[in-house]
């Protein structure tokens, strides 16, 4: 999350849809029951009046069949521009923060700018780790996925995080082999590059490994722009580069697209954006094998996030 006043948590979103779209899937339950809530939740609304005065009264189905009621207060309402409302409320329960939403449309695209406000610094750091926790931010890369497949039809994987460091020093992290071994592979593999040519054209190959299994792959990379996006295909292979298969999962697509932009938010601050994707050819079994190992993907490229999290926090120290 971006930074904002010592009491407040801000996060920014750039949707590649038009601002009467982001508000449409923002605001009307037709849309938002498709991605409201951290990744494995759905949603079950009661009632919705959405004026200034009027509530969302509504149910998150969290995926260990937990239920948590929510009333959303609305108190102001300028359609396809703003929002502010009081969030997080339940019967005899009072909200947990007052957000504000805007939206502003640039050349077909909407940013959403949402500050979260509550009542002490204690407290906002204290909601910041719960949302971290509960993989809360993944409700905006839902909603990123959910308006890219409403535009053009793909079913792509999303998910941001926004590091503490300038944008040249991420985008190092994210092309500099020795860093990238350093945070990128699963948590309790270590990586190896064999071979590391990373410019547009070029390729790498590496291998993980956990003591037991050692997977082998290759990135291939088809656009390199310092220090804005970094676009790649992978593979696995074998010990001798030949085409493989993902060794846990038989049915996992051959070929995976990674497009990752950067941003500043401030100058001391990162937002990286990941789009995972199927890449080239990819059965009906294996495009519904990576639409339901989502969960699983935001889980995987988290943990990959906290590594690099500590790696730039220790470079900020030396």
């Amino acid at each position: 999350m971006a930074k904002g006043k010592p009491n407040e948590l801000r996060l920014v979103r750039v949707y590649d849809a038009p601002a009467k779209l982001v508000w449409a899937a923002y605001t009307e339950d037709r849309h938002v029951t498709k991605w409201w809530g951290p990744r494995g939740f759905t949603l079950t609304t009661k009632s919705k009046d959405l004026r200034p005065g009027g509530q969302w009264v509504y149910t998150m189905h969290g995926p260990d069949g937990v239920d948590y009621p929510n009333i959303t207060t609305y108190h102001v309402v300028e359609p396809m521009k703003k929002l502010v409302y009081d969030h997080g409320a339940s019967e005899g329960k009072p909200p947990l923060f007052r957000v504000t939403v805007t939206f502003e449309e640039h050349l077909g695209k909407t940013v959403m700018d949402m500050t979260m406000a509550l009542e002490s610094p204690e407290a906002a750091k204290e909601i910041g780790k719960f949302i971290k926790q509960a993989n809360g931010n993944s409700t905006w890369d839902r909603l990123a996925e959910y308006l890219e497949h409403d535009r053009s039809g793909r079913d792509p994987f999303v998910i941001n995080r926004t590091f503490a460091a300038d944008v040249k020093t991420v985008f190092d992290m994210w092309t500099d082999p020795e860093q990238i071994s350093k945070w990128l592979p699963p948590t309790g593999f270590t990586m190896e590059f064999l071979h590391a040519d990373i410019r547009p054209g070029g390729s790498s190959t590496y291998v993980m490994t956990n003591g037991q299994v050692r997977m082998y792959g290759r990135a291939q990379y088809q656009e390199i722009t310092p220090v804005d996006r970094l676009v790649y295909t992978q593979c696995f292979t074998d010990e001798k580069g030949n085409l493989a298969k993902h060794p846990f999962a038989k049915t996992w697509p051959d070929t995976m697209l990674t497009t990752v932009t950067f941003a500043e938010e401030g100058s001391e601050e990162t937002r990286v954006t990941v789009v995972w994707e199927t890449s080239g050819k990819a059965s009906a079994v294996e495009q519904k094998t990576f639409h339901d190992g989502k969960t699983g993907m935001t889980v995987g490229w988290g943990g990959s996030f906290d590594k690099l999290e500590e790696l730039l926090k220790e470079g900020r120290k030396l």
